[in-house]
């Protein structure tokens, strides 16, 4: 967005309690019935400030594949504990395993390579 008083960019910041880098849709998808969520902008060329205070007065959701949301959960699982290896050589190590696995999986069809 531009500054509507000089038409320079302006910073987006979502609060309270909330990291700098936190987005927007991020803050609304994790906030809970009732929450109150602030959300800042300024233009840092001309000082221009605008706050906004949005409550969640409902949160409504409809279940999903669930098959779907496991296998989501688990990437997310499986990626934090790589990003939390170091070593070069265990992520080596890990990639041709998961490799060779793939290779070997009956299960596996023609569909999966199309989706790589």
């Amino acid at each position: 967005m531009d500054c509507p008083a000089c038409g320079s960019p302006v910073t987006l910041e979502v609060g309270p309690d909330r990291p700098l880098s936190t987005s927007l849709s991020d803050a609304i998808l994790a906030a809970d019935e009732d929450e109150h969520i602030e959300v800042t902008r300024d233009c840092w060329n001309c000082g221009w400030h605008e706050t906004r205070a949005l409550r969640v007065a409902s949160i409504d959701t409809t279940a999903g594949d669930e098959t779907a949301v496991e296998r989501a959960a688990l990437i997310d699982e499986i990626t934090d504990e790589l990003a939390s290896i170091e070593s070069v050589g265990t992520l080596e190590e890990t990639l041709a395993a998961i490799r060779r696995q793939r290779a070997t999986d009956p299960a596996r069809t023609d569909t999966d390579d199309a989706a790589e």
